[in-house]
């Protein structure tokens, strides 16, 4: 690292920075807790992940991986339909592990969220009441009973790294837990529902396309106000905004 000669600033927000150093991440998180999650799921994960060189808190060290992501949300994905497959493949041998130790949470206290947030949206102006009540109708198919398995929590694109038609690792890992393996799948296609039945295929078991597309309206109305609040664009072209939107 001595002979590195820039620092990339890969995310920065008040409650977290990620810095790349040549080939080396640095994770910097206010809250230890979600490293101690981090280092912990990514040994149990039975899918490639980036290495462990060192933590000193609050920092983290883990090795870059190979290739690239498989898309960025707003944008067209370039990665072939077998790399969407092997993505839902990774997805479904990680929701045949074992399962955490520590829980994630549940329909009700997902529900009680989602009811802020959707009072949130329409009070302050953000999106029409029309388009909150309709995703809020959408994402009750969501709110069912589940059996839990192990999730990545935030398995989108940009977190999925393929190089060619293989997945060679997927990264961030501090929101992973018990939960329902169609919020990954959903989270994993959010804004590219066109590579939904690839992702599906790779999955190899039936899915309930519902309960997925309910998540896309979900997961885009408790995202709304933390992404205006750490600096990110929920209305940038293709992103949250977007997806709710197009639920009319």
């Amino acid at each position: 690292m001595a002979d590195v000669e820039e620092v990339e600033v890969v995310v920065a927000h008040h409650e977290r920075a990620t810095l790349r150093v040549g080939d080396v991440f640095l994770k910097v998180d206010a809250d230890q807790a979600r490293t101690d999650v981090e280092v912990d799921a990514m040994a149990r994960a039975p899918i490639p992940t980036p290495g462990v060189l060192w933590r000193k808190p609050p920092v983290l060290a883990l090795a870059a991986l190979p290739g690239t992501a498989l898309g960025r949300l707003g944008e067209p994905s370039t990665a072939s339909s077998a790399a969407w497959a092997a993505a839902g493949a990774a997805a479904r041998k990680l929701h045949d592990a074992p399962l955490p130790p520590w829980p994630g949470r549940g329909p009700d206290e997902i529900a009680s969220l989602l009811d802020g947030e959707c009072e949130w949206l329409v009070t302050n102006g953000v999106l029409p009441t029309d388009v909150v009540t309709r995703n809020r109708r959408v994402a009750e198919a969501a709110l069912r009973p589940w059996t839990p398995v192990f999730t990545h929590g935030d398995l989108q694109v940009t977190h999925v790294f393929v190089d060619g038609d293989e997945i060679t690792g997927v990264i961030d890992w501090s929101e992973a837990s018990q939960g329902d393996a169609l919020f990954d799948l959903a989270t994993l296609t959010l804004g590219h529902q066109e590579h939904l039945d690839d992702v599906v295929a790779g999955y190899g078991t039936d899915v309930d396309l519902d309960v997925i597309r309910a998540w896309w309206s979900l997961r885009s109305l408790l995202a709304v106000r933390w992404l205006a609040e750490h600096g990110f664009d929920p209305s940038s072209p293709g992103c949250e905004i977007d997806v709710l939107r197009s639920r009319l």
